[in-house]
């Protein structure tokens, strides 16, 4: 790359670019590049001028040779990670609000007073058909305020003033709506999904391929429980599909071949063969926005009361116009008065709040799907906790099989995980795992898989009836019973593991410890929950008495719950939310999916199942509990601005108002004021609130 030094510095260098026109595109992949360096700590790049301003640590001359054999190394069109990068819309913007400024100062300097009065009588008749519109449908709005201001002001002859009014309620628009967008844009970005794999139908066989290979007219396998990666027809199966990331109805929706199934649903029950008619990438990034979009509606009961009351207000801001106006007959105090109102302000800088701790969030990992769940999580004070894979780790691993057959172990791990391989539950990947691990080659060996939700995977092999779960799903539900002259051996399993029994035509084949260790920090979080104002803490397992109670001791939890079904969680999220608790629910599994769906805000682990995720209002990632504090604090953080917002745009607005109706503040300067601070509290919104680092307690 060829490019001048224009300014050096220890650390900071500028450089400019020898091209006649650097792309957006180009722009997005030149700073992306510059900031996956070790040694660069910032980069920008200013598209318009093709300068580039490096931040760096380290040898000035290795920068410069990194920069002079820096070249673009693929097609920037064709890469979808910088597809989206903001700097368009940016630069939409930023044009949009130089051009109003200059046509301004133009028309004011060098356009006749006559054009420029009917350029205002004009550009005014779009304000009044908005008032006329409140008028119409009996609503006291910001519309109607503005249409009065401005009318009045021509009706004395006014014509400077209603035009500044109309050019400073034009830019705020412009300024309000680019805020909006860039907050939109920003989460959007972050909550982005990587690349996923998909079983791809291959003459009749499944085959695990990436979904970015994935074309149009391929067939792919979508397994109960599994997110449906890409829009397409069903071919073959029926299912039940929970569509809420689009239409925010979670009952689930009946599908027969000839449906068409959309990306990011999720397959509650049955099996499905689709035809892929999108491919990956198409329409993600719409369908990322339109959610964002609509869980904006899931507002926190603090942002509705603000809304609320700046829509009630907007009235009294009329009334107390008229007011002025009968006390000092002075058109100019009352106008003064009639531009200010509460209702814009509050109405931005509330869901901005919202969007900014949400995109905050998403930087540690931590996606939230509407500030209800946040507030929800700011208020909780009882938490329930799953076991498996929530509080022990997200990966066990088998620790040995123990054969009851008489077949060995390894083919007996080789059929549980040609078994457990559909299913994406922590305990089905440490089998798949262990398996791959030893080598064992599992090629599709079964009819239809079926989950059975109370803890179990049932199939035929060879003929033969299998079925692997929980203890109460083998012995109780399907009736399994131990060989002759394995009781002294099945007694003997080590109580210390967690067990996965394996039952082929009705007989115990073999048991699978899981060895599922306690996360390191999940105690010391415990406390730190309980410290930030959490009573309750209560954990609920599938597992026996002997398990559940040793770990319960272990972590402090203040109740637990052992050898519970799907039903009992929700049970017992039901009657504690009825006992007028607010209740938060972690879990990652299928089986946890009733009472993450019942909680007030349910809280589901990254890696566990997909349908987990899809129904839960918040999602951390596997790697550190932590993410619960960091979560908590955040959340009560962001109900702090909320009011911290909601105080200021009262008080300022409120000094303002008076200001106008003393006549200190003239209808012109009190339109910029209040444009000002709208602008200035939905740019406070904007930034980080702050999230104790890792480890941190309260």
């Amino acid at each position: 790359m060829k490019f001048k030094v224009l300014h050096n510095m220890r650390g900071r260098m500028r450089i400019h670019v020898m091209t006649n026109e650097m792309t957006d595109l180009q722009a997005d992949k030149l700073e992306y590049d510059l900031a996956a360096q070790d040694m660069i700590l910032t980069a920008k790049v200013y598209e318009r001028t093709s300068d580039v301003v490096i931040t760096y640590a380290g040898e000035r001359q290795l920068l410069l040779s990194y920069l002079q054999t820096y070249y673009y190394r693929r097609k920037v069109e064709e890469d979808e990670t910088l597809a989206r990068s903001g700097r368009a819309m940016n630069r939409k913007y930023w044009d949009k609000l130089v051009n109003r400024v200059v046509l301004r100062m133009g028309s004011k300097l060098f356009v006749p007073a006559p054009i420029r009065t009917g350029l205002v009588l004009a550009k005014s008749l779009s304000y009044i058909k908005k008032a006329l519109s409140c008028v119409g449908r009996r609503k006291i709005e910001v519309p109607l305020l503005d249409g009065i201001a401005i009318t009045t002001s021509i009706v004395r002859g006014d014509y400077g003033t209603a035009g500044s009014v109309m050019f400073l309620l034009d830019l705020g628009e412009i300024m309000e709506e680019w805020t909006h967008k860039k907050s939109v844009d920003d989460l959007a970005k972050k909550m982005s999904l990587n690349v996923s794999k998909v079983w791809l139908n291959v003459d009749g066989r499944e085959v695990l391929t990436d979904v970015s290979k994935i074309e149009t007219g391929d067939c792919v396998t979508v397994h109960m429980g599994n997110v449906i990666p890409l829009d397409g027809v069903i071919k073959e199966g029926e299912g039940m599909v929970n569509q809420a990331s689009l239409t925010g109805e979670a009952i689930p929706v009946a599908k027969k071949p000839g449906g068409y199934v959309y990306a990011g649903t999720v397959l509650e029950e049955g099996e499905l063969l689709i035809e892929v008619k999108e491919n990956s990438g198409t329409t993600k990034y719409e369908k990322i926005v339109a959610m964002i979009e609509e869980t904006e509606k899931l507002k926190s009961t603090v942002e509705s009361r603000a809304e609320h009351l700046a829509d009630r207000l907007v009235p009294y801001t009329l009334a107390g116009t008229g007011l002025v106006y009968l006390l000092t007959r002075n058109v100019t105090k009352a106008l003064s008065v009639l531009m200010v109102d509460f209702s814009c302000a509050l109405k931005l800088a509330m869901p901005i709040s919202v969007l900014s701790a949400i995109r905050e969030a998403s930087r540690h990992h931590i996606t939230v799907k509407g500030g209800k769940y946040l507030e929800a999580m700011a208020e909780a004070d009882t938490i329930v906790f799953d076991k498996t894979g929530t509080l022990t780790k997200a990966k066990p691993t088998v620790a040995k099989v123990v054969s009851f057959n008489g077949d060995s172990p390894d083919e007996l791990l080789r059929i549980a995980a040609c078994m457990e391989e559909h299913f994406p539950h922590s305990m089905a990947k440490a089998v798949v795992e262990a398996a791959r691990e030893k080598g064992l080659d599992h090629e599709e060996m079964h009819s239809k898989v079926e989950y059975v939700v109370a803890h179990g995977i049932s199939t035929t092999i060879n003929g033969r009836k299998a079925v692997i779960g929980s203890y109460h799903f083998v012995f109780e539900d399907e009736g399994a019973a131990l060989p002759e002259g394995t009781k002294e051996l099945f007694e003997s399993l080590p109580e210390e593991y967690s067990h996965l029994y394996l039952a082929i035509e009705g007989q115990l084949a073999a048991v699978i410890c899981i060895e599922d260790p306690l996360r390191e920090e999940a105690e010391a979080v415990i406390n730190s929950l309980r410290r930030s104002g959490i009573k309750k803490i209560v954990m609920m397992t599938g597992d026996s008495e002997r398990t559940a109670s040793a770990i319960a001791k272990r972590v402090g939890v203040d109740e637990y719950y052992s050898e519970v079904l799907p039903e009992d969680k929700a049970g017992f999220v039901e009657r504690e939310k009825a006992a007028g608790r607010k209740v938060i629910m972690v879990g990652d599994g299928i089986n946890d999916s009733p009472a993450l769906s019942e909680a007030d805000a349910g809280i589901a682990i990254s890696d566990g199942a997909a349908i987990a995720r899809e129904i839960a209002d918040i999602t951390i990632a596997a790697d550190s509990l932590w993410e619960l504090v960091q979560l908590r604090q955040l959340a009560m953080a962001l109900m702090n601005r909320i009011q911290a917002n909601y105080r200021f745009v009262i008080g300022f607005n409120g000094a303002l108002i008076g200001l106008g109706a003393a006549g200190v503040l003239p209808p012109a300067t009190s339109a910029m004021l209040h444009n000002l601070s709208t602008l200035g509290v939905s740019l406070h919104s904007m930034r980080a609130l702050p999230l104790p680092k890792s480890g941190q307690r309260f």
